[in-house]
Order: structure tokens, then sequence, then C-alpha cells
């Protein structure tokens, strides 16, 4: 197996976990400051809007029709193809002082300028209960999914690890949040997607380090606590930095040649796998450890168990 670091390390990280919990404190403080002023820029998914679908005789330029329609005054314009490069669907905020289908008229009327063969094939109203409608689905969505991983979590480990599980993936899920705030990224339904899925990768990064932790805690009977879960982060090293590594490259990829409508998607992804693996090297097992996590707390020896552990 390709290994980035020596199977039996000894880097210290549970020895400057206090640094880690200084930048995790100020990350957090940051995030929360960003959610109070500014708040979350809530998409059309879940405000409500108009939907044109447009049709073309070749394929359509996005960047193009983004250009002419922010320079028109429809900056918040979001432009996607639909079903085909041929047809581009727009979707636009409710303008006040105007109709769907002058809006509709309007908007033609800036694209006919680029390409004369733009025709507008359907136009649509989302009205903001439906936007609720849809607002409310994400919300519940995302709190199955974590109650979901936190009772998995709760159930596989000893209460001092899942509390610290927990503890971590509300740090991550708070400091994604703040970014989203802070950069203003649109909140709609492919980013409620992402952050869903960073909630499975932190969850998965931990139970990595986890699984090491209690396997450790068996073999190895002699050292203190902080010197086996220091092992145990130092023996996953390889396989967590690797893992980030593929997963945030496979990203930037969909990131550089994904266009404007994956924009948000992987930038939320890029931010929460850089914060995933951080949080599961440096504050899952800290928090565990000063919680008070002890060798008993995850081993029930036998009688015959404890004399080998006695013996010298």
């Amino acid at each position: 197996m390709f290994n980035l670091f020596p199977y039996n390390a000894k880097f210290d990280f549970f020895g400057k976990r206090k640094y880690a919990y200084i930048i995790s404190a100020l990350l957090l403080i940051a995030a929360i400051v960003s959610l109070s002023t500014r708040g979350i820029n809530l998409g059309l998914d879940f405000t409500g809007g108009v939907v044109l679908e447009v049709g073309y005789s070749k394929a359509a330029d996005l960047d193009a029709i983004r250009a002419d329609l922010k320079k028109n005054d429809f900056k918040e314009a979001v432009v996607q193809y639909f079903g085909s490069s041929e047809t581009v669907m727009i979707r636009l905020p409710p303008a006040k002082g105007q109709n769907q289908n002058q809006l509709a008229d309007k908007v033609l009327s800036v694209l006919k300028k680029q390409d004369d063969s733009a025709t507008m094939r359907r136009v649509e109203f989302v009205g903001p209960a439906v936007g609720k409608e849809l607002f409310n689905s994400g919300g519940l969505a995302m709190i199955v999914v974590l109650s979901g991983l936190l009772i998995f979590v709760s159930l596989r480990y000893q209460l001092k690890m899942a509390t610290g599980a927990v503890l971590t993936l509300s740090h991550d899920l708070i400091m994604v949040f703040g970014f989203i705030s802070f950069t203003g990224i649109e909140f709609n339904l492919t980013v409620l997607a992402a952050y869903l899925a960073l909630a499975g990768y932190s969850i998965n990064d931990m139970i990595v380090v986890f699984d090491r932790m209690r396997e450790n805690f068996r073999k190895i009977r002699k050292g203190s606590e902080i010197e086996i879960m220091n092992a145990s982060v130092n023996q996953t090293m390889s396989r967590t930095v690797i893992t980030a590594t593929t997963t945030f490259l496979s990203v930037l990829a969909l990131y550089v040649f994904g266009g404007e409508a994956l924009r948000g998607f992987s930038e939320t992804l890029l931010v929460g796998i850089v914060l995933g693996t951080f949080s599961s090297i440096y504050v899952a097992s800290s928090l565990s450890l000063d919680l008070g996590l002890k060798r008993k707390d995850l081993l029930k020896l036998t009688d015959k168990e404890k004399l080998v552990d006695t013996a010298p």
C-alpha cells in the first residue's frame, strides 16, 4: 500500500491541539458573525421567481447570454442548458411592476440582439408558496440526514467519542454555512446537496480515525490514552490526506470546467473538504480526549485479558 507518511510516524497532533482549537474558535466566530449580519443568499429554488425556456437554432453560448443579461440589469439571472445545448433555461427573481409576460418579452429582446434565432418556448412563474415548500422540504431533508448520521455514530461508538463527533460535525457545517454567507453564494438545491454530501464526508473521515483508535486500544496495552490516540491519527494520515486530495482534485475539475451552474456546488465542496480533513485530524479526536475518553471506555476486558494486561 502506498503511504504518503511513514506508518509509525510520530507527529504530535494532540500536543498542538490548543492551536487547532484557537483556529476553530476564530473561524466559528467569523462564521456566526457573517450569518448574523449578512444572512444567507437564498436562490430562486426557495424564494420563487420566473422560469424562461429559450430555444436556439444552434448551441447557445451561456457566457455571452449571462454577460448580455447582466448589462441589461438582469444581474441575478441563473442561466443553464436545459436538455440540450440548443435549449437554455433562465431563472429570474420576480420584477417589481412587471408581470411575467412583460419580463419574458424584455429578456427575449435582449437575447435576439445576440442571436436572432432565439425563441421563447415557455414562461412559468414559481410563486413564493412553492419556494417556501421547497425550502421546508430541503430543511427537512437536512434534519433527517444529520439526525441519521448522529444516531449511527452514537450507536457505534462510546458516548464521549460520539459527543466529539457530533460537536465536530456541527463545527464543520456551521463554518461551511459561514463561508456561504460571507461569499454570497446563492443557496439553492444544488448547494444544499453539496452541504449534505459534506456531512457524510466529514463523518466518514472521523469514523476511519475512531475505528483505528478502538483497534489500537485493544492491541497496545501499555501506552497512555494520548499516546495511543496520537499513534492512531498518524497511522491513518496517509489515507486521510490521499482521500482528501483525490476528492479535492475531482471537485476542482468540476469548479474549473463545470460552468456557472455548478460553481456554488463545487465551491461549497472544496471548502468543506478542507475543513472536514482538518477537523478529522485535529478536532474530533482532541474533543473526545478532552471529554475524558479512557481506555476502559472502549474495552471490556475478560478475566483472561486482565491477567495478560497486568503481566510483566
